[in-house]
């Protein structure tokens, strides 16, 4: 409570102004943090199926690229690794959320196989290079997610900070600032009625005693 203002009626309208400001604030402030907090929830169950999607590509790709070399060998397939023209190209885009920039990650390939020459060679090394284009896709899908999900924490942190602040300090301040000069104004108010009241006893009899 701030008591050094002056109990007038205009500073009581500007602190109810400020009071009823704040409270539009925190309003505001909380539907946010409801919005940012399920907005955040529901990437971060989608990061836990990205990572089992992950790793689950990630060992099949291994797996692949184990059978060819198994198949080839790893002399042979590491030579067919050179005539392999595939290019990659990463598009980031965003979108926001309550005013928080959130990457989008997309990832495209360009190069059609076979890459070289079937003869002397396997099937195999198509399936591996295949699965590695599947599991950088969902690696770049992944981190979209993780950053996503890191800059959405912060702004519920900070949403939060300005909700508790605003919950437990500001509003209950202005609301004791209230209080106090509504009761500043009324004794005052009191005080003057007694005056003049005293005043215009004075008078009445001053009055009297002169007719």
């Amino acid at each position: 409570m701030d008591s050094s203002i002056a109990p007038t009626r205009s500073n009581l309208m500007r602190v109810k102004d400020e009071l009823s400001f704040a409270k539009l604030g925190y309003e505001l402030l909380d539907q946010k943090r409801s919005i940012l907090v399920s907005e955040l929830l529901t990437l971060v169950d989608q990061a836990v199926d990205y990572q089992n999607r992950v790793e689950k590509s990630l060992l099949e790709a291994q797996k692949a690229l184990q059978d060819a070399i198994m198949h080839m060998g790893r002399l042979r397939l590491g030579n067919l690794a050179g005539a392999v023209g595939i290019t990659s190209e990463i598009e980031l885009s965003r979108r926001k959320v309550m005013g928080v920039s959130l990457p989008k990650v997309h990832t495209t390939y360009s190069g059609e196989g076979p890459f070289f020459s079937p003869e002397g060679t396997s099937m195999l090394s198509e399936v591996a290079i295949e699965k590695y284009s599947q599991a950088l896709t969902l690696m770049g899908q992944m981190a979209e997610l993780k950053v996503s999900i890191m800059r959405l924490s912060r702004e519920v942190k900070k949403t939060i900070r300005k909700v508790n602040a605003l919950e437990k300090l500001v509003i209950p301040d202005k609301e004791e600032t209230v209080k106090y000069l509504i009761g500043r104004i009324e004794e005052a108010e009191r005080e003057n009625f007694i005056l003049l009241k005293s005043v215009k006893d004075r008078m009445e009899r001053d009055t009297q005693k002169e007719a």
